[in-house]
């Protein structure tokens, strides 16, 4: 709940601190002594929209800091964790505004984002009135409020979880249906590849050993003449390694004789010899590579033609036309196993559809339900507050083709404020008087059903008083019993009910020059004459004074 408001110069306000307690507060004094101002400082450090003109005039910037205590386990705190921020217990929210526009938010002393502060905003206090368009007045929350009320927790559960797997399901069929309809397109081309590339079998590496055996062979004619002429000098009949060979054997039997002579000799020889048979072994070696068969070179430059021309019409090197066609034939293969597959993920599809539409339906039963008792318990608070020809109605559509996350409803709130009339969306068939008292009967049969646990209601008992005013106010201390209440009032009836009291005055400034709004808890005696005001005017009277000290007595 709410601690404490601490506002700094904002519009008439310098500097205000006001402490909160449970309970029902209301906040009372004259017109324009700055009511709307305070609620609209408050609004900004929950996240409403900024504006320069707040700011005090003379004063570059404003401030308003609000202190809460929620409970360990209120939802805030998890959205605290998602959007990591320190959690220590205290919630702090802060807005800067400055005078050229600019507004900066804290949570916590942590600077956060305008949206994070007013989602933070949301989850601790609704603010209601005449003319709001927030809270219960929103279409667009109907839906939640009715769920919250019908305890449709688990079926919420399993219907979200439904919903996921439906959309799941959906885009994997929708990409694999693509993907395999793509394939489908390509398929003729990828078989015909297939089967021409392993025809061909091509080889990593192969058009480089082929042109480089091509290039070999063709300068092997214009050398093989010399080659056989080196290899007849060398290995032929008119080879020196016999007569060497000769001169070697006879010099090696004459050896021990003189052996310092002879050996010198002998080892030189058979160096020669030995380097004369590496030639020979080496022209023998190219006179075989240079002797070769003429349609071998043919069926080499058809082979690269082959390569070449294959790799040009699939736009690939030579070399990766192996690995196009093992990718090709991938894609033959996953278009074959495509179509079995697809029939599974349409099958998946149909069943995850059927699970959605009974999640769905359970949730809607469950509205229904809901919508009954809500209705019935909203009509049963409205003729104590002057609506007693008025009625309260939850309209509900169905559209059995909707897949979103909420199932199948759209609800909305409706209500029709005379017999015969046309019953209608709230905002737009309740005046502002009828609107705040639908709310407040709404609300009060919505406390204890995930409501924040700070309501402020601003004015919702203008234009009305007697016994209409007073059960306003009993209503807003029912509602004081399980959250904190708030409430800016011009009804003696409801300000009598009250845990505690504030009264909201225009004071001039000690310099004199300007004027600033104040608010002070009042005293039960002060609240007595206060009350005594609001009932006969500016004028107090014994007789305003004795009818407050029995409004007073009655509220207690």
């Amino acid at each position: 709940m709410l601690i404490q408001l601490a506002i700094r110069d904002i519009v008439l306000i310098d500097r205000l601190d006001l402490a909160v307690e449970p309970g029902l507060s209301v906040l009372t004094g004259e017109t324009g002594a700055g009511k709307s101002i305070l609620l609209d400082a408050f609004s900004l450090a929950l996240g409403a929209r900024g504006d320069g003109s707040l700011v005090r005039q003379g004063e570059t910037q404003g401030q308003v800091t609000a202190f809460f205590q929620p409970e360990p386990d209120h939802p805030v705190r998890a959205l605290l964790k998602t959007s990591e921020i320190p959690d220590d217990g205290d919630l702090i929210l802060r807005r800067i505004q400055f005078s050229d526009g600019r507004t900066r938010a804290f949570v916590n002393d942590q600077i956060v984002s305008v949206q994070t502060l007013k989602a933070i905003g949301a989850c601790l206090v609704e603010i209601h009135g005449q003319h709001d368009d927030r809270a219960l007045a929103d279409p667009a929350t109907h839906r939640a409020i009715l769920d919250s009320f019908a305890g449709a927790e688990s079926e919420l559960a399993a219907l979200a979880a439904a919903h996921t797997n439906l959309k799941a399901t959906r885009e994997a069929l929708e990409q694999h249906r693509a993907r395999v309809e793509k394939a489908r397109k390509e398929a003729d081309f990828l078989r015909h590849a297939v089967e021409e590339l392993s025809t061909l079998r091509p080889e990593a590496g192969e058009e480089a050993a082929l042109a480089a055996r091509r290039q070999t062979m063709m300068q092997s004619e214009k050398v093989a003449s010399e080659i056989n002429d080196a290899l007849e000098t060398v290995g032929g009949h008119g080879s020196p390694i016999p007569a060497l060979s000769s001169v070697q054997r006879r010099l090696e039997r004459r050896g021990a004789q003189a052996p310092e002579l002879i050996e010198p000799s002998v080892k030189a020889l058979e160096i020669a010899l030995n380097a004369l048979e590496e030639a020979r072994t080496a022209l023998e070696a190219a006179q075989r590579a240079a002797n070769f068969d003429p349609h071998e070179l043919e069926r080499i430059e058809e082979r690269l033609f082959a390569l070449r021309a294959a790799a040009r019409k699939y736009s690939v090197l030579a070399d990766d036309l192996a690995a196009l066609r093992d990718r090709f034939a991938a894609d033959v293969a996953a278009i074959d196993a495509g179509e079995s597959s697809l029939a599974k993920l349409e099958a998946a599809m149909v069943e995850a559809d059927r699970q959605y539409c009974q999640a769905a339906q359970a949730v809607s039963v469950q509205r229904y339900e809901a919508a009954a008792a809500i209705e019935s318990a909203v009509n049963a608070e409205l003729p104590p507050l002057k609506l007693e020809r008025a009625k309260f109605i939850v309209s509900m559509e169905r559209d059995d083709d909707a897949r979103g996350p909420d199932g199948f409803d759209r609800v909305e709130f409706w209500v029709q404020t005379n017999p015969g009339t046309r019953a209608g969306p709230m905002m737009k068939v309740a005046s502002g008087g009828e609107l705040s008292r639908f709310m407040l009967a709404l609300k009060v049969c919505l406390a204890d059903r995930g409501s924040a646990p700070t309501l402020v209601f601003d004015e919702i008992d203008s234009g009305v008083g007697g016994a209409v005013a007073d059960a306003i106010g009993q209503r807003l201390a029912r509602l004081a019993h399980g959250v904190q209440v708030l409430s800016v009032t011009h009804a003696p009836q409801v300000a009598a009910r009250a845990g505690r009291h504030f009264l909201i005055a225009k004071e001039g400034t000690p310099e004199g020059d300007r004027v600033a709004t104040r608010i002070v808890a009042i005293s039960d005696a002060n609240r007595r004459d206060e009350i005594a005001r609001m009932l006969s005017g500016a004028e107090i009277t014994d007789e305003a004074r004795a009818a407050a000290t029995r409004l007073i007595e009655a509220a207690r």
